[in-house]
């Protein structure tokens, strides 16, 4: 069953991104990515990445399915660190409704 991203925390592990429903703990996918055990995860809102065997690859969050792969040819295989500087919405989001009220009324007052 496809389940929505924002009720999913995903493991990078033993070569391999999981996707965990956090609301149940259950495993939602899992999709194997080869390489080293290491596997690097970076979710920036919209988009799914992990890095693993010196690659990067975008994953679709609701079912795990590899859309496209960089092989980051000459790089070798190492650590990876991931960052997007995508804002997410999630940000506002997660700010007390009441806290998001008084924040729109002062914009609103001037």
């Amino acid at each position: 069953m496809i389940r929505e991203p924002q009720h999913q925390l995903y493991v990078g592990i033993h070569n391999s991104v999981v996707a965990i429903d956090t609301r149940d703990g259950n495993e939602v996918w899992r999709t194997k990515l080869g390489g080293t055990s290491l596997v690097n995860v970076l979710w920036d809102g919209e988009g799914l990445f992990a890095a693993a065997k010196g690659e990067v690859s975008r994953l679709d969050p609701r079912d795990g399915k590899v859309l496209w792969t960089s092989p980051l040819k000459g790089l070798g295989i190492g650590s990876v660190m991931l960052a997007s500087a995508r804002r997410s919405d999630l940000s506002q989001q997660m700010v007390p409704a009441d806290t998001q009220r008084r924040r729109q009324q002062a914009a609103a007052a001037g």
